[in-house]
């Protein structure tokens, strides 16, 4: 295994001279707890080599909010130290790409489902997890990342090809230049089209609802039992929740893979124009309202109101445009109120320092003159 098949590339080197002038040694994050990472060291002599490292202090207190701290598939700069010590992160490499969601709940935080990530796999079943309303909000987020879309509609085994295809359809005119397949991890379909997309060097992120067959799909990829999987429940059809934690893996085959938890929420995390991008069918709609103001609902020559009742746009995709253009809104929002009390604390930090500042030189004053 050389750096090269990790990701590494001409834009990395340039950016890590400083760092290999220092001593320090380029790695890869492939696995993160709760008190330190996992990574892939490539050493002086193009070796790679695993091992577990800490994160500096300067580089906690320099991160503006936790979504800037080192994330599994993040490229580093590490201080290996004298021998017993355990290498340090001195710093994070830029990164290429970045998937990631709003943190659950009412924060306003980002959290990186993976960085550097080359293509996002959306794993979904054509049954009970079958929801074009979520699915446009993986696309808005696969959108914002800057990886490439590819949806899975797993479980072909167990529903009618005339349904799968449908439930196909229905995806794909969400975003048509989108890479959807039906396939079925029990059967082993589909398995070419996930190797197809992984090469030496690519990065691949797999996302879905708990039970879609995620696991099923690594284990396939692996050839080994890497993640246990468990029977479907016979109440809900659904597997119970297999992986437990966020972790790169390295192919056998080629390629990387991030597996991640099932997602019970999937918030946004994104801007305005991203937004604008995902739905540009309602966008276009809206530069031919009669008014520019328009409210889109009761205002006269309202565009959209009669793309809905013509049939042109379903009101479900209205609906969802809107929910998600309030939830950006809000985000926003909570973005804005988050800076103004971080700088009002920064601005009162400040003046602490400086009152300690010149109690002290006070202090020392008067110990001069003791001392005269």
């Amino acid at each position: 295994m050389t750096a090269a098949d990790l990701g590494w590339n001409e834009d990395l080197e340039r950016e890590f001279a400083p760092h290999a002038k220092q001593g320090r040694l380029a790695a890869r994050l492939v696995r993160e707890t709760t008190i330190n990472y996992g990574a892939l060291v490539v050493e002086e002599d193009g070796g790679i080599d695993e091992v577990d490292v800490i994160l500096s202090g300067k580089v906690w207190h320099d991160a503006a909010c936790d979504a800037d701290l080192p994330a599994v598939g993040d490229w580093v700069a590490i201080e290996m130290g004298e021998e017993g010590d355990s290498p340090v992160i001195r710093a994070r490499l830029g990164r290429m790409s970045c998937f990631s969601r709003k943190l659950p709940g009412n924060s306003s935080e980002e959290q990186v489902i993976g960085a550097n990530v080359d293509v996002v796999t959306v794993v979904t079943d054509p049954g009970s997890d079958h929801n074009p309303r979520r699915m446009e909000r993986y696309f808005t987020l696969i959108r914002r990342s800057g990886a490439d879309p590819l949806v899975l509609i797993n479980k072909a085994d167990a529903f009618p090809e005339d349904h799968c295809e449908a439930a196909k359809a229905e995806l794909q005119v969400l975003w048509p230049e989108a890479e959807i397949h039906v396939v079925s991890a029990l059967e082993g379909s589909g398995l070419e089209i996930l190797k197809s997309h992984l090469k030496p060097g690519i990065t691949m992120c797999v996302v879905g609802s708990s039970g879609v067959g995620k696991s099923t799909l690594v284990n396939q990829l692996m050839g080994e039992e890497w993640q246990w999987t468990s029977e479907v429940n016979e109440v809900t059809g659904k597997g119970r929740h297999t992986t437990t934690a966020r972790e790169l893996v390295i192919l056998p085959g080629g390629g990387m893979l991030i597996d991640n938890p099932g997602m019970r929420e999937i918030q946004m995390w994104t801007d305005e124009q991203t937004l604008r991008e995902s739905f540009a069918d309602v966008e276009a709609l809206t530069t031919q309202c009669k008014f520019h103001d328009c409210k889109h609902g009761s205002d006269k020559g309202c565009a959209i109101r009669a793309a809905v009742e013509s049939g042109e746009l379903e009101i479900e995709r209205l609906e969802s445009f809107l929910r998600l253009d309030e939830e950006v809104e809000k985000l926003t929002q909570r973005a804005k109120k988050r800076q103004m009390a971080t700088e009002r604390w920064a601005k009162r930090n400040r003046k602490v320092k400086a009152r300690n500042l010149e109690d002290r030189i006070e202090l020392e004053r008067e110990r001069r003159g003791e001392w005269r």
